[in-house]
């Protein structure tokens, strides 16, 4: 169905950000970035609690339920904090929220208890929640609204950057280079045991600190710096929501975006240890820079993404990334060696456009009440609590992690049957047009 170009839609030669606004611009923009190195590093961390605390592969999926559940449960009172005080004061609860969890990874790494870490991951999920309730929407007040779409894709891209360089950044400092293997370790001494297990487990605590430390510059700046007033204010929620159930395709985008979010974070979460099984020789810092590049076809997919659906309507573009992402599935669980892992790493490149393309379908035709179902839409992303949990004890059943990357296979051809419904309903974007520079 093709729809008619709004005003908002058509290009304009207003200010992309408003003049006196730039350094607060940058600010809010950084917090997209910060959210994305929180959430990469869990990949990181995954591959370093299982040396540090022995843990089993379900037992550090666990990280991501616990990250992902910070999510589901703090995005509504992110909600009202934001509604009742205003975008300042929810971005810089986030910032607080996000510098005390990371704070609290010095004491968790003392006592070398998991309950700990997953403690302080949970309160700095928490605060990862707020800023990205708070910082979407408020980019949209930076400048004229006809540009809205341009400035957000410009933060996006610095989201997308946060995930390149977070697994770098991770490998080169949390990863100590240490590897033993199962013999070596069963060859040590208590002592000499301990003592390997109390080295890698204090690895992550300069890093978070270093991250704490940066956190609190950002929300000193942001609470000096001069930033658009925007009036907030909340809707009808019991109204609206029995409103926008009503919505055809709502629930089938919030079971969409579930699915796409669950294949997404297993894939991240278990990469570098498919890595190492498909390559055993391949050493994990080694792994981690696979992963950014991973990721940086992610970003680039975006791109990529937006110039095809000038030509391609996106739910045929979906449809098509989705299958191609099957297939790639198959072929990293079912083949070995560095086949196998450029199949898993190629699965980012199509995996770009499926969050916002799910999300834009999920809300297209809300009207007023769209604020009320891109709520449930971000609670879908829960989907990243659930399955990397499953995927591990997959993996633990199976004896290896390619059995397991029948989930994702499954996660997408979820997304497909999606994509394929909106396709035979004509629930079609029209792509944004070009602003004029």
């Amino acid at each position: 169905m093709h729809q008619a170009r709004t005003p908002s839609d058509a290009p304009s030669d207003g200010p992309l950000i408003l003049p006196g606004y730039r350094v607060g611009f940058v600010l809010i923009v950084s917090l997209f970035f910060l959210w994305a190195v929180a959430g990469n590093f869990n990949d990181i961390l995954i591959r370093q609690f299982q040396k540090a605390l022995d843990l089993n592969r379900a037992q550090a999926g666990l990280i991501q339920f616990v990250f992902y559940i910070g999510y589901f449960v703090m995005a509504l009172p992110a909600g009202v904090v934001t509604r009742r005080f205003g975008y300042r004061a929810g971005i810089l609860t986030g910032l607080a929220l996000y510098a005390v969890g990371a704070l609290l990874f010095w004491p968790a790494a003392e006592v070398r208890e998991y309950g700990a870490f997953l403690g302080a991951l949970f309160v700095l999920a928490s605060g990862a929640a707020f800023l990205e309730t708070s910082a979407n929407p408020y980019v949209v007040a930076f400048g004229d609204p006809a540009r809205a779409a341009q400035r957000l894709n410009l933060a996006q891209g610095f989201n997308g950057f946060g995930g390149v360089v977070a697994p770098a950044i991770g490998g080169l400092f949390i990863f100590s280079g240490v590897e033993h293997d199962s013999a070596t370790l069963a060859a040590m001494s208590s002592t000499q045991l301990e003592a390997y297990r109390i080295s890698e487990a204090q690895m992550v605590q300069v890093p978070y600190l270093v991250l704490a430390c940066i956190v609190a510059v950002i929300a000193v700046a942001i609470a000096m710096v001069r930033l658009p007033q925007v009036q907030t204010r909340s809707d009808d929620a019991h109204d609206g929501l029995r409103q926008v159930l009503r919505t055809p395709g709502l629930l089938a985008a919030v079971v969409a975006q579930f699915f796409y979010v669950g294949a997404q974070v297993g894939i991240w979460s278990f990469f570098v240890d498919f890595v190492k099984d498909s390559v055993p020789a391949t050493p994990e810092k080694t792994a981690a820079y696979l992963l950014s590049g991973s990721l940086f076809l992610f970003m680039a997919g975006r791109f990529i993404g937006a110039a095809l659906m000038q030509r391609i309507a996106a739910t045929r573009l979906l449809l098509i990334f989705a299958a191609v992402n099957v297939v790639l599935c198959a072929v990293a669980a079912l083949s070995s060696g560095w086949v196998a892992v450029g199949a898993l790493g190629l699965t980012s490149l199509f995996m770009s456009i499926m969050f916002p393309t799910i999300f834009a379908l999920g809300v297209r035709d809300l009207g007023p009440r769209a604020s009320i179902g891109a709520s449930l839409i971000i609670m879908a992303i829960i989907g990243g609590a659930i399955v990397p949990p499953l995927m591990g004890l997959v993996a633990g059943a199976a004896g290896g992690l390619h059995i397991a990357m029948l989930l994702p296979l499954v996660c997408f051809a979820a997304v497909a049957l999606f994509a394929f419904r909106s396709d035979r309903a004509s629930v079609t974007l029209q792509p944004y047009p070009r602003t004029q520079a």
